[in-house]
C-alpha cells in the first residue's frame, strides 16, 4: 500500500516535470523566458537525472508513449485474466465428471488458494502489478466457481450470502494490492447482496430483486456515500470507482422506474410514480454534472452529461415518436444536440 502511494506520487512528479519541460520550451520559442547557456546546462541534466531516477526506483512512465503503452498493458492484463478464467472453466468442465467428489472439492478449495499465493509472489517481484492484477481476476473467478459448484455438489439452496462472500474477497484483493477492477467487482457483488437481502425480507424470492429497482437505487446511493465517507489516502483512484459503480446503479434503476412505476414501493399511481422518477432522473444527472464541476471530477461530469442527454432523448421519444414524421423528429433531435453543445461550451468557458 505504501509502495503504491509512493509510486503514484512519483508518477505525478514525473508528469509535472514533463509538462514543465514542454512549457519551458514554448516560452523559449516565444522569447518570453530565455535561459542562459549556464542555466540550461544545469537544468537539462537535472531533469534527465530526476526522471531517470524516478523511472528506475518506481518503474513509472516518463514519456507520453510510455503512458499509452501502460494503458495498453492494463487492457491486455484484464483481457488475459478473462481468457484464463474461461480456460480454467472450460478445462474443468471438460474433465469434471470424471473426477470423484473428494477430488472435486479439493480442486475447488485449492485453486483460489494457489492463486492467492501467486498474487503475493508476483506483487513482491513487480512494481507495475500487471501480472498481479491478471492473477487477481483468476482468483476471484475461481472463488465464484468454488462456491457455485460446491453448492451444486452438496445440493445447497442458493442464497444472496454468496454475493457477500464474493464481494468481501474482491474488496480484500483490491485494498491489499491497490487494484481497481476487483474493487468494481466487489462493489457490484455487495450491491446485489444488499438489494437481494432486503428484497427477501418482503417474503419474495431473492433472485427477483431486480423487480424492485428502488432497492438498487438505494444500494447505489450507499456506494456513492461510501466513496465519500471512507478515507482513501493510499488509493486515490478508488473514490472514482465508487462513484462510477454507484452512479451507474442509480441511473440504471431510475431508467427502470421511468416506464415501470408499478414496481415501486411508493403508494401512488404508476403514472405519478413514473413522472416523479423522471424528474428525479434529470435532477440526479444535473447534480452529477454540477458536483463534478465543483469538485473537479471530470469522470463524474462526463457520465452525468452523457446520462442527462440519454434521458432527454428518451423523453423526446416518449413525446414525439408516435405522431411526428421521422425526418422531423431526427431534425429536431439534431438541432437540440447543437444547442446542448453550445450550452456545454459556454459552461466550460465559465468554469475556465
Amino acid at each position: 500500500m505504501a509502495e503504491a502511494r509512493a509510486k503514484r506520487e512519483a508518477q505525478e512528479r514525473a508528469d509535472r516535470l514533463r509538462v514543465f519541460r514542454k512549457e519551458l520550451a514554448e516560452l523559449d520559442r516565444q522569447q518570453i523566458l530565455v535561459l542562459s547557456d549556464e542555466q540550461r546546462a544545469k537544468l537539462e541534466p537535472y531533469l534527465d537525472e530526476t526522471l531517470a531516477g524516478l523511472a528506475e526506483s518506481y518503474d513509472i512512465d516518463i514519456s507520453e508513449s510510455q503512458k499509452q503503452l501502460s494503458l495498453g498493458m492494463r487492457i491486455v492484463s484484464a483481457l488475459g485474466g478473462l481468457a484464463l478464467c474461461a480456460a480454467v472453466f472450460l478445462f474443468f468442465y471438460r474433465f469434471w465428471g470424471l473426477l470423484p467428489a473428494a477430488a472435486q472439492v479439493a480442486i475447488l478449495i485449492a485453486t483460489p488458494l494457489i492463486g492467492l499465493a501467486a498474487m503475493e509472489f508476483t506483487s513482491r517481484r513487480e512494481r507495475t502489478l500487471y501480472f498481479t492484477a491478471l492473477i487477481g481476476i483468476v482468483v476471484f473467478a475461481s472463488f465464484v466457481m468454488n462456491l457455485y459448484v460446491l453448492g451444486q455438489i452438496f445440493n445447497l439452496i442458493r442464497t444472496p450470502n454468496a454475493f457477500f462472500a464474493w464481494g468481501a474477497l474482491a474488496l480484500i484483493l483490491a485494498y491489499t494490492y491497490g487494484l481497481r477492477l476487483p474493487l468494481a467487482a466487489g462493489l457490484i457483488c455487495l450491491l446485489v447482496f444488499f438489494s437481494a437481502t432486503v428484497f427477501s425480507w418482503t417474503g419474495a424470492w431473492w433472485e427477483s430483486f431486480f423487480e424492485r429497482p428502488e432497492l438498487v437505487l438505494l444500494g447505489g446511493s450507499l456506494i456513492i456515500a461510501g466513496g465519500v465517507a471512507i478515507p482513501h489516502r493510499k488509493n486515490a483512484e478508488f473514490p472514482g470507482v465508487y462513484r462510477l459503480i454507484g452512479l451507474l446503479a442509480v441511473y440504471a434503476s431510475l431508467l427502470a422506474l421511468w416506464h415501470a412505476g408499478r414496481n415501486s414501493f411508493l403508494p401512488m399511481t404508476a403514472q405519478t410514480i413514473e413522472r416523479f422518477y423522471q424528474v428525479v432522473a434529470f435532477a440526479a444527472a444535473g447534480a452529477s454534472v454540477w458536483l463534478g464541476i465543483r469538485k473537479n471530477l471530470s469522470g463524474t461530469v462526463n457520465l452525468g452529461a452523457a446520462t442527462f442527454t440519454i434521458f432527454l432523448y428518451i423523453k423526446f421519444v416518449d413525446w414525439w415518436w408516435e405522431w411526428m414524421p421521422k425526418y422531423a423528429f431526427f431534425f429536431i433531435v439534431g438541432a437540440i444536440a447543437i444547442g446542448l453543445l453550445i450550452a456545454f461550451r459556454r459552461l466550460r468557458e465559465r468554469v475556465a
